[in-house]
């Protein structure tokens, strides 16, 4: 946009949607966002968390994306080689029941398609929603380099996971084996510790009587989950416990079954909890499957993948699991073996997924040896390359799960993934893992399963830039990457896997900083979910009152690592904010008569307004940039916001009205040029966070270079510091308020002239008054002036003892004394008995006893109010009577 055109095509209103539209194609088309390789540049580099291909996003994506947007744009303007790298995640479990649910709709299953077919439509599905994915991203003003966007199971990513799987095989870090995991009866398939959410559940503890099989009596047992008896395998004691020294080794009589199990001695039993028994069940519970290793014990599965009882079960075989419970309750009550039933809460894990309740559950899956990688990632934290969490606090969190960390099972009983690059003999049974199938593949069949999610995000930072080439070029330039940014909630499933496998494949940290933030919440402080119907979907917010209001508010709204409560109102301000913006750079552009940017120079002579706006400015961009690198975007939130609101749009501009509408053609010049100049600097500081309307408004403004995305950052300059004008202006403000007050207490408008006689505390004082006092007769708007040191204070007047000044306001003609105190005395009279009233009710101790804690306080809070007011009237009084 040139010169000519800047003031006279600025609209008179701010059309959010209508900008943002305009410039975000604007940014794409001139590819600004694409980091371009400049070795002259220092890099900086971020990859996004990449969203699940499974929905649109969420005001928590918006927040995680914006707090990165403003990093990379940051980086991008002070000179860096800024790359934002953007990309998805095929997200196994979620897509794939998306997927059948649609299927199901449609009549069908995949299992009718088969595989190959069904992958296809996963296919199909990933496009769909990967463009909504995009075009929220647009509507956000995402500063991502699309020329570089990936997904996880495209083809590079994919080698990549194949290349870590075969690794980590050869190095005896990745195993095959029977073990308890995780199970999730609805998807089918296996779960990792971090996939389980736990719940607080109302159940039972069912204590029964297993008869001992030589009839000499029986041995007592409880447990939560009854239909699991069917597989019990054993009893266990402690050693140690004398109640059962005469029964270790013998049999008992498993109820219903009619199997003789056998009475073992164990450590791991608690000989206080309970009876000190413990009915063992090796397939379905972890403990017990470790108890069983050590009594070489039978492994008895009673359940099959869908949560339905096997044919180990008996007559129960087919029910669902929660069916064969309350059968099986109520058999063994009627056969005396159940003698009592105690209400029991405890914590129940369920599918983080499918929400369904978890069995744990004796499978043959594969899993990653975590020991040495752990040790590596521990090791990484003592060294002084290591991981910086924003806030510190988070490190502990990190290290402790780290430290207690258990094998991963890493295969899932999906299509949708990368599938387990490992092939089972069809004679054999042998096993062969590698990076290409056996070439006798007629012989061979590929495993079924498919690799966890987790297994190939935890690549990203590394397998995103090229991995396993080393040599790649944006390996070798981008990687290790500077930041990044992500919730608490997934510390354990995303963070701690990169570090550890990134540290394990490169060598390196795969990123500098990670940047913590915390839920978003709704105005009550609740988690926003589907069951409590209070998401907020943020296109809503978007299409009413535009993306720089949302971006604004959710990067500025808290503090790093805290949750952030969503307040419609609070978008609202922000939106109110860019509006102010709008017409107090509409009204600068008015006055600018055509100026351009060749023609801007501040270097003239300045008021003291000029100087201090400047010296504002400089303090504005040095907070601002310490704080951005520091990730307190909250502190840098207020900075821009007191400086726009209050520094330049209720003071500045003011202010600079007096030489705009004066016959000073100089002083008219510079202070078109500052207006010019500080509003560029501004707009520059601003962007990051409200990228469209700074781009709107500095297209507008006398300027240099294409776009404001790549115009450079500003810099604190010391010459244009100037400590003298800011003392000044803190008392010439300080005055304007203080007589603006006065006039609203004895409510008399602006427009009427007042008598203003100001005495100054010293000669110091005095001169500052003097080099303002053309801003006093503007904002004071006095028929009289006086400034002195040696002034009396004039009879019935307002007065006011500020720092270094005494003001003082003459009532005559203003307003009838008499009548006004008066009418103050009745007020007097009216809160005294208020006063009296409160202070009755709250000596009252039935009252005090008997009333809400609430009430209480709301009552006390009303005492201090009325007794403050009476104090206020009370000066009042004495002030008018002087």
């Amino acid at each position: 946009m040139t010169d000519e055109q800047n003031q006279v095509s600025m609209p008179s209103k701010y059309d959010p949607l209508g900008t943002e539209a305009k410039w975000y194609k604007y940014w794409i088309d001139g590819k600004f966002f694409e980091a371009t390789g400049d070795k002259t540049k220092e890099p900086y580099t971020i990859v996004i968390p990449p969203p699940n291909v499974t929905g649109k996003l969420h005001l928590g994506h918006a927040w995680d994306s914006t707090l990165q947007d403003i990093l990379v744009r940051v980086k991008r303007m002070q000179g860096y080689d800024a790359l934002w790298l953007p990309g998805m995640d095929h997200a196994g479990i979620a897509t794939q029941a998306k997927v059948e649910g649609k299927l199901r709709e449609q009549g069908t299953s995949r299992y009718d398609l088969g595989r190959e077919k069904f992958i296809e439509k996963s296919w199909e599905w990933k496009a769909e929603y990967a463009e909504f994915i995009r075009e929220q991203w647009a509507k956000l003003g995402l500063s991502l380099d699309y020329s570089r966007e990936r997904f996880t199971l495209d083809e590079g990513l994919s080698e990549a996971v194949k290349e870590v799987f075969v690794r980590l095989y050869e190095e005896g870090l990745i195993y095959r084996g029977e073990y308890i995991i995780n199970w999730d009866p609805d998807t089918k398939t296996a779960l990792s510790d971090i996939e389980v959410i736990y719940k607080d559940v109302q159940g039972g503890f069912y204590h029964m009587k297993y008869p001992l099989a030589d009839g000499s009596g029986h041995i007592e047992v409880a447990t939560t989950r009854p239909e699991t008896m069917l597989g019990d395998t054993a009893v266990a004691v402690h050693p140690k416990d004398e109640r059962y020294q005469d029964l270790i080794g013998k049999k008992v009589i498993l109820p219903i079954v009619g199997r003789e199990i056998e009475i073992v001695a164990d450590d791991y039993v608690d000989m206080e909890f309970g009876s000190g028994a413990v009915k063992i069940t090796p397939a379905h519970d972890p403990n017990d499957f470790e108890i069983g290793n050590r009594h070489d014990l039978e492994r008895v599965l009673v359940m099959d993948e869908g949560g339905k009882m096997n044919e180990n079960a008996g007559k129960y075989q087919g029910m669902d699991r929660f069916e064969c419970r309350k059968q099986i309750v109520k058999d063994l009550q009627e056969d005396g073996i159940l003698f009592h039933i105690e209400e029991h809460a405890h914590s129940v894990g369920h599918s983080e997924r499918s929400g369904a309740v978890v069995e744990p559950y004796l499978s043959t899956q594969w899993f990653v040896k975590m020991g040495p990688l752990a040790e590596q990632a521990i090791e990484l934290q003592k060294s002084e390359g290591k991981v910086n969490f924003v806030p510190e606090r988070f490190e502990k969190t990190y290290m402790h799960w780290i430290e207690n960390i258990r094998d991963w099972c890493i295969s899932r009983q999906l299509w949708w993934g990368h599938r387990i690059p490992a092939w089972h003999h069809k004679e054999t049974d042998e096993i062969y893992v590698g990076r290409t199938a056996p070439e006798d593949i007629e012989n061979w069949e590929q495993d079924e399963d498919v690799l966890d999610t987790w297994f190939s995000s935890a690549l990203w930072p590394f397998s995103t830039m090229g991995w396993p080439n080393v040599d790649a070029e944006d390996f070798q330039r981008h990687y290790s990457t500077n930041a990044l940014v992500t919730g608490y909630d997934i510390i354990y499933f995303w963070v701690a896997r990169m570090i550890f496998q990134g540290i394990h494949f490169t060598d390196e940290r795969p990123f500098k900083d990670v940047l913590i933030h915390g839920l978003i919440r709704d105005e009550q402080g609740r988690k926003m979910s589907k069951s409590l119907g209070n998401g907020v979907d943020p296109l809503e917010v978007i299409d009413k009152y535009g993306a720089d209001a949302l971006r604004f508010f959710i990067s500025t709204g808290s503090s790093p690592g805290n949750d952030l409560r969503f307040y419609w109102e609070k978008v609202e301000a922000n939106w109110n904010f860019a509006n102010k913006i709008w017409n107090a750079s509409r009204f600068a552009l008015m006055n600018m008569d055509g100026l351009k940017y060749k023609e801007i120079d501040i270097s003239g002579k300045k008021s003291i307004a000029d100087k201090w706006i400047l010296t504002r400015l400089q303090e504005t961009t040095d907070h601002v940039t310490k704080f951005i690198d520091t990730y307190e975007f909250g502190e840098v939130g207020r900075s821009l916001y007191n400086f726009i609101w209050d520094d330049f749009c209720d003071w500045y501009i003011e202010m600079a009205k007096l030489p705009l509408n004066g016959e000073n053609e100089e002083a008219k010049h510079t202070t078109r040029s500052i207006l010019a100049y500080v509003l560029d600097e501004t707009m520059r500081l601003l962007h990051p966070f409200m990228p469209f309307i700074t781009e709107e408004v500095w297209q507008h403004l006398p300027h240099k270079g294409e776009s404001i995305t790549i115009a450079s950052w500003p810099v604190k300059e010391e010459s244009l510091m100037d400590t003298e004008s800011v003392k000044d202006m803190q008392l010439l403000q300080e005055i304007i308020r203080s007589v603006r007050n006065t006039r609203s207490e004895l409510n008399v408008s602006m427009s009427r002239e007042i008598k203003l006689y100001i005495k100054a505390n010293s000669s110091n004082v005095l001169a500052q008054l003097e080099r303002g006092k053309s801003y006093l007769q503007r904002f004071c708007n006095p028929s009289e002036l006086v400034i002195s040191t040696d002034l009396e204070a004039p009879e019935k007047s307002m007065s006011s003892i500020l720092s270094g000044v005494e003001l003082y306001m003459p009532l005559e003609g203003l307003l009838d004394l008499d009548a006004e105190i008066d009418r103050l005395n009745k007020e007097v009279k009216r809160l005294d008995g208020e006063v009296i009233r409160l202070q009755k009710k709250l000596g009252n101790e039935g009252f005090i006893k008997k009333a809400p804690e609430s009430v209480v306080a709301e009552e006390r809070e009303k005492e201090k109010d009325y007794t403050a007011q009476r104090e206020k009237v009370q000066l009042r009084i004495a002030e008018l009577k002087k």
